[in-house]
C-alpha cells in the first residue's frame, strides 16, 4: 500500500505541495477543482456549505484526477475523522487543537491499532484502494490546525506528538485568536507581529521534523510561505476563485460598455 498518498511522495522528495480548497458542497464543482492540476485538494466539512453526504460523492468525483484527497473535519471527533477516512481521505485536517493531549487524540483517530484507536471499516476506501487497513497508517496524513493563544502557547509540545504529520495554519482563525480583536481576520497577513507568528510556527515545525501547511488568499504570498519553510500551501478555494472571476468578468463588462448595457434593436438578445 506504500506511495499512494501524493503529499507524502513530495514531502519526501523535497518538493512542496499545492493544495485546492472546496467548501461549496457539489461533486461537478468538486471534478472541476481537481481537474486544474493542484496536488491536493481538501473539502471543508467544518466551514464549507456541505457536510458529509456531499463530501462522499465529492472524493468520488475527484478520484479520477489522481488528486490527493483530504477533509477539513468540524471538530475533534472521531466519528466524522474515521468516517472521512472510510470514505477515502487521505489528509485530514483538525481544527481547534489547543493543546498536545489533543493533538494525541487526533492522532489515536487516524491510526489503526497499535499506533491508535481507529476503527476498522474502510466502507468507500476499501473499494477505492483494494487491501486498504493498517498499511495506511503510514499514507495517510494528521495535520493540526493551530488557531489560539492557548495553540500558539503550546505549539512546541503539540509539534512533538508522535505521529502528527504537520500543522495547519489557518491565519484568520490565527488572528483572532491572538490578537483579541485588534485586528481583523483574513488571509495573507502583512502585520509584522503575524508574519513573526506564522515564521514561528515554521520553525517549530522544522525543529520537530514535521511539516509546516498554511492557508492563502494568493498564489504570491503562498510563495513567500514557501521561502518561509512552509511545506503545503493552500491557494484560495472554490468559492472565492468562482467569486472573484464572476466580479472581474462582470467589472470588465462594466468597464467596456461605460456601465451600462447598450439598447437592443428588433427585440434582440
Amino acid at each position: 500500500m506504500s506511495g499512494l498518498n501524493k503529499v507524502k511522495k513530495m514531502w519526501a522528495a523535497g518538493k512542496p505541495v499545492l493544495h485546492g480548497w472546496c467548501s461549496i458542497g457539489n461533486p461537478f464543482t468538486a471534478e472541476i477543482m481537481a481537474a486544474q492540476g493542484y496536488d491536493a485538494i481538501s473539502v471543508d466539512i467544518q466551514h464549507g456549505a456541505l457536510d458529509y453526504s456531499a463530501f462522499l460523492p465529492m472524493a468520488q468525483a475527484m478520484r479520477a484526477s489522481g488528486v490527493s484527497i483530504g477533509a477539513r473535519v468540524p471538530w475533534l471527533d472521531p466519528a466524522i475523522i474515521m468516517k472521512a477516512l472510510d470514505a477515502g481521505a487521505m489528509n485530514i485536517i483538525c481544527p481547534m487543537i489547543n493543546t498536545a493531549v489533543q493533538a494525541a487524540e487526533f492522532v489515536s483517530y487516524i491510526r489503526y491499532p497499535p499506533h491508535g484507536q481507529r476503527s476498522f471499516g474502510p466502507t468507500r476506501a476499501g473499494i477505492a484502494m483494494p487491501g486498504y487497513g493498517p498499511a495506511m497508517n503510514d499514507e495517510v496524513v494528521a495535520l493540526a490546525m493551530i488557531e489560539t493563544a492557548e495553540g500558539v502557547a503550546n505549539v512546541e509540545a503539540i509539534a512533538a506528538t508522535p505521529g502528527l504529520d504537520g500543522i495547519y495554519v489557518g491565519p484568520a482563525d490565527l488572528t483572532l485568536g491572538t490578537q483579541e480583536g485588534r485586528l481583523p481576520p483574513g488571509f495573507d497577513r502583512e502585520e509584522p507581529e503575524m508574519i513573526e507568528l506564522i515564521q514561528h510556527i515554521a520553525n517549530v515545525c522544522k525543529d520537530a521534523g514535521i511539516k509546516a501547511c498554511l492557508h492563502c488568499g494568493t498564489p504570491e504570498y503562498a510563495v513567500r510561505a514557501i521561502e518561509w519553510g512552509y511545506s503545503l500551501t493552500t491557494v484560495s478555494g472554490d468559492s472565492r476563485l468562482l467569486a472573484g472571476a464572476a466580479a472581474a468578468s462582470v467589472k470588465r463588462f462594466r468597464d467596456l460598455t461605460g456601465g451600462e448595457i447598450a439598447a437592443t434593436t428588433k427585440g434582440g438578445y
